[in-house]
């Protein structure tokens, strides 16, 4: 059973959001609020599977509590899904730096919204990194700003992850890394998920994060 709370500071969304997942087979809504503060408290005291949270709210915004969900050992095992309606890049890629899972739209169909929780459950990223490279690109192009936030070290990686780290960032799947690299896809998958153990990473979108921020990978490369 996929544990979920909702954060959203309009209830008619809320209400909406939660009835429908908790009449969804496999999950069950264990909570809701209304604005990031509570939504943070919930998470800590229920301790969900996912987060499902809007962007804009009063107090704390969804990318502030992605950010101190993803970074509270207790909650290691809590993924975040974001809500929102993809009108501003901005608020997408920061929300992906603090760790967010995914994104779903407000006027996703039913369907998609319970998958997208139970894709991000499973250790899935509703952004492949190849979708997630360009996104952050068409930021960083549009605001002609390459000041992006370094604090990813790569000190721990061997040569060989290095390269698995940049192929995932270019959108290469295992079995195009094994071949690039001339290694079975079963090392190829060994290594990009001991890459995501050494750097954190919840998924492999988040991979692509740490391959910007780390200045392993730049816009156009």
């Amino acid at each position: 059973m996929t544990t979920v709370i909702v954060v959203d500071d309009q209830a008619l969304i809320r209400t909406a959001v939660r009835d429908l997942l908790d009449a969804a087979e496999g999950i069950s809504v264990v909570g809701e609020a209304a604005d990031g503060d509570a939504g943070v408290d919930l998470a800590r005291r229920l301790r969900p599977d996912v987060v499902v949270s809007d962007i804009r709210m009063p107090r704390r915004d969804g990318i502030e509590l992605t950010a101190l969900v993803c970074a509270d050992p207790a909650l290691a095992e809590t993924r975040v899904l974001i809500l929102t309606t993809f009108e501003e890049d901005d608020y997408v890629v920061a929300a992906l730096r603090a760790g967010a899972s995914g994104f779903i739209g407000k006027g996703a169909e039913p369907d998609d919204i319970v998958r997208a929780v139970l894709s991000v459950h499973e250790g899935g990223a509703l952004l492949s990194p190849a979708a997630t490279r360009a996104l952050i690109e068409k930021y960083v192009r549009a605001t002609g700003s390459s000041d992006v936030p370094a604090p990813v070290s790569l000190d721990g990686l061997t040569d060989r992850e290095r390269e698995v780290l940049l192929h995932v960032a270019r959108g290469r799947s295992n079995d195009e890394i094994a071949a690039h690299l001339y290694i079975s896809p079963h090392t190829a998958k060994t290594h990009v998920k001991n890459t995501m153990l050494k750097l954190g990473a919840h998924d492999r979108a988040q991979l692509v994060i740490a391959a910007y921020e780390s200045g392993l990978l730049t816009p156009g490369r």
